[in-house]
């Protein structure tokens, strides 16, 4: 067991103190998410969460008791912050260009069923719900907090987790610039690409000193040394997503299972959803730097030539979201990664603490 001190907070997060170890599930939507590998995962000490993205909310439904079926342990559910739609005239061009090459869908809007999971999860509520691209309202969160759910946002900068915390968010998570898939951003804003996203380091130093509320930190980690590190940087646990995609319990596709072993570079890309995610690059997103920000629309037109490229195995045209450390991915039942993670992360913190640091 490794155990971790939180600082003081007044609104919750009581979930992570229960942990045997911090070590919490990435929501990976599009596939690798299962029932299965949530389960795996809350029933070795740490805390799945089930990725509701792209789901309807009876599809979600399903899954949330498919899980319980498994486990009798604590899980979460992440749900994706909806966006406001995009005007035409910044993606119509894009998805016209695309037409030309490739078999494209009907480029649309929705708000991925909020307002009908967030029902769900009210009636039918889980420990903890995360989202992701943005914050819920403060009226949201206490609906989730009368049933005992504890409310975890995504952020990326100092000024996402001040809005976070005043809405009354119990829980942190901290996603820094190397994590695989999409950023967590509340606003993709394509003016602020000239400066450099914050890294996982830079930004769990600086959400320590700017609040008090329990952290989650979320990108580039892969092994137990890189879990010590975050939780010596201050984090409460780290999310975890690329090195469980080679897990027999999660849903990944052959394609994106095998290229993760390969030491390809990973990049920011607009290019197949509409919205910053990280991938291994490829010709797709090297073609089409200037994708514009309209997501979920490009999500939607890129629909099919994402499916046809994963048929034929065709890694050149479609997203292979994954994390900076993707290579140090294994081939592991889960339960045995999350032994292997704790054994490294507390060899780990044993020599951190071995060393001689004196003060003068």
């Amino acid at each position: 067991m490794i155990t971790t001190g939180n600082r003081g907070r007044t609104l919750g997060g009581v979930l992570l103190d229960e942990l045997n170890t911090p070590i919490v599930l990435a929501p990976m939507a599009g596939g690798p998410s299962t029932p299965e590998l949530t389960a795996a995962v809350s029933d070795s000490g740490g805390l799945g969460f089930l990725a509701a993205g792209y789901l309807s909310a009876e599809d979600l439904g399903g899954r949330i008791k498919q899980t319980r079926t498994l486990t009798s342990a604590a899980f979460g559910v992440n749900l994706f912050y909806p966006s406001t739609p995009s005007p035409v005239t910044s993606f119509g061009a894009y998805v016209d260009q695309l037409a030309r090459e490739f078999p494209v869908g009907e480029p649309r809007f929705d708000t991925d069923a909020w307002a009908d999971k967030l029902e769900l999860l009210i009636s039918e509520p889980v420990r903890a719900v995360s989202c992701t691209f943005g914050c819920p309202s403060a009226q949201e969160i206490s609906r989730l907090h009368a049933v005992g759910t504890e409310v975890w946002v995504t952020v990326t900068s100092v000024a996402e987790a001040r809005i976070a915390a005043d809405a009354g968010a119990d829980v942190l998570i901290a996603q820094g610039s190397e994590a695989g898939g999409h950023r967590g951003s509340f606003a993709d804003l394509p003016a602020e690409d000239t400066a450099d996203p914050l890294g996982l380091l830079a930004l769990l130093q600086l959400l320590v000193a700017a609040v008090d509320l329990p952290l989650v930190a979320a990108g580039g980690i892969a092994t137990g040394a890189g879990l010590a590190a975050a939780l010596a940087a201050g984090a409460a646990a780290a999310q975890i997503g690329t090195a469980f995609l080679r897990c027999a319990e999660a849903g990944t596709a052959p394609l994106i299972r095998d290229a993760i072993t390969l030491d390809t570079p990973t990049m920011l890309t607009r290019a197949f959803t509409g919205r910053q995610a990280r991938g291994l690059r490829n010709k797709f997103m090297l073609d089409h730097l200037d994708a514009p920000a309209a997501y979920p629309e490009i999500h939607y037109a890129t629909g099919p030539l994402r499916a046809a490229a994963r048929a034929t195995g065709n890694a050149d045209e479609v997203n292979l979201w994954a994390g900076q450390a993707h290579s140090l991915a294994v081939e592991l039942p889960a339960g045995e990664l999350m032994r292997q993670l704790s054994r490294e992360a507390k060899a780990a913190l044993d020599r951190a603490v071995s060393l001689r640091i004196q003060c003068y």
